[in-house]
């Protein structure tokens, strides 16, 4: 079965770059797609990695955001993209980097309990916030039918970690009319370990609306005993730090059909960031300036290269979250590409038809299967048999799915372990992650697989360039009068 998908998505990206090359077409730019992919090189690539390892060893070893180095790898990105002729933009956006003063504190019956402040952008009143305590008839309080005919209006509603993240138990608690929440739970924000992966999303501090605190067992046992109001006190101020995505547009196109491209610029404090997410980051700009400011495709290609990735998404979401509806709508599809070049490496096209996704996970824009079946047909072209890797809520292409808009992307993989039939299939270690180094110090340029980026690199070009031309055809995406995308 997994074959005779493969073999179909090489025939269809045969039929979409077919229909692209119609006498109706240009002769000179009938083929986008493998003419960009030619272009894109590893040698190119590898040039621009040489130059993230350099500003990574000129600026305490790393290129985390806020860092000087990260601003240094802006700079390099902007001047690039600049020289080539592209609009080039670097809107700044603020993003939570800690916490300062206050002494958060949970009073039930005159005793004093530890409570973390989940909620580091809302505050309660001076004083705290005094109300009963209620709770969910199902304590997950992950939905409406969960609270059933409890009614927690003007109250502090009391649920356990499990179900769904903090985000959603929030939000369907001040729905029900609660004033904060309680989370019951032995994992906390900032000592995450024993928490349902699920719970703390990144960035998840952005979407509370109420004061929300976590407490232990010990501080809930002594909330059950009593009827009375108790005091909830979270009153840490946030510290904000300002950082910037680099944003770079074709000055030719349709503006109403926008190939949107993006990899994450920052690295991890822990390292220089070259796989994770160099590679991505060297794609993306290479593709870029092989393509160039004025190509005379058909539709405009804009280009992001986001900050705070690896913090909490916040490049990525404020940005999105700056547009307006007929922005949003303009965007064609998203394509994201991430890790490109692990050691141990695997090929994965992100999982636009859901076919290995499992868990509760809404169903993938229309069109995002298309885009999985164009990157899987020229990765069999390049002599690799591709596999799909679930789609998740922790990376750059997250708001855009939330938006309603097709996503795609490659990888070769970070903290997995490879498995015996992938070792078989693509050579290297099983037992082993295909990046281990994924996260720390030796992530650097002398732990990249140039054989897999090369493949990757090519791969994302081809797609870029493909949809550049058309987005139309069996591997198409909704054209622009019938998208109603939604404003994250």
């Amino acid at each position: 079965m997994r074959a005779r998908r493969l073999v179909a998505a090489l025939v269809a990206v045969s039929a979409l770059v077919a229909s692209c090359s119609s006498s109706n077409a240009p002769a000179p730019v009938a083929e986008w797609g493998p003419d960009l992919a030619d272009k894109v090189t590893i040698d190119g690539v590898y040039g621009h990695l040489l130059k993230l390892q350099e500003i990574a060893d000129a600026n305490g070893g790393n290129r985390a955001d806020g860092s000087p180095g990260y601003q240094a790898s802006v700079d390099y990105v902007a001047q690039q993209l600049r020289d080539k002729g592209f609009d080039v933009e670097t809107p700044e956006f603020e993003r939570l980097s800690g916490s300062q003063g206050g002494r958060p504190v949970l009073t039930v019956a005159g005793r004093n309990f530890r409570v973390e402040q989940a909620s580091l952008m809302i505050t309660t009143p001076r004083g705290g916030l005094k109300a009963i305590t209620l709770r969910p008839r199902r304590p997950a309080g992950c939905s409406a039918a969960d609270y059933g005919n409890v009614s927690v209006a003007e109250a502090i509603a009391v649920v356990d970690d499990t179900g769904c993240s903090i985000v959603d138990k929030q939000r369907i608690a001040a729905e029900e009319g609660a004033v904060g929440l309680l989370v019951v739970s032995q994992a906390t924000p900032s000592r995450p370990v024993g928490a349902p992966p699920t719970l703390f999303t990144p960035g998840y501090y952005n979407d509370l609306k109420v004061p929300v605190g976590i407490i232990d067992p010990a501080a809930d046992a002594a909330v059950r005993r009593t009827d009375s109001a108790v005091t909830l006190v979270l009153d840490k101020k946030p510290v904000m730090t300002t950082s910037r995505n680099v944003i770079a547009q074709t000055k030719t196109g349709d503006t109403k059909n926008v190939v949107f491209v993006g990899a994450h610029l920052d690295s991890v404090q822990s390292g220089a960031g070259i796989n994770d997410n160099g590679s991505g980051v060297a794609t993306v700009l290479e593709t870029a300036l092989q393509l160039g400011g004025e190509p005379g495709t058909a539709n405009a290609v804009r280009f992001a290269f986001w900050g705070a990735e690896e913090v909490s998404m916040d490049g990525s979401k404020k940005y999105l979250r700056s547009l307006s509806k007929e922005q949003i709508d303009d965007i064609a599809l998203y394509l994201n590409f991430d890790m490109l070049g692990s050691p141990n490496a695997g090929y994965f096209t992100d999982d636009g038809d859901q076919s290995t996704q499992t868990g509760d996970f809404a169903p993938a824009p229309d069109g995002s299967a298309g885009i999985e079946r164009t990157l899987a047909g020229r990765l069999l072209l390049d002599g690799v048999r591709p596999a799909d890797i679930p789609l998740q809520r922790v990376t750059d292409y997250a708001p855009f799915l939330a938006a309603g808009i097709p996503v795609g992307g490659l990888t070769t993989g970070s903290s997995q372990i490879k498995t015996p039939v992938q070792a078989r299939l693509w050579g290297g270690r099983d037992g082993v992650a295909f990046d281990p180094n994924y996260h720390t110090r030796l992530d650097n340029i002398d732990n990249v697989d140039r054989d897999a980026l090369g493949i990757m690199a090519s791969s994302a070009a081809f797609a870029v360039g493909t949809y550049a031309q058309s987005i139309d055809g069996v591997n198409g995406v909704p054209a622009r009068e019938q998208r109603d995308r939604l404003v994250p």
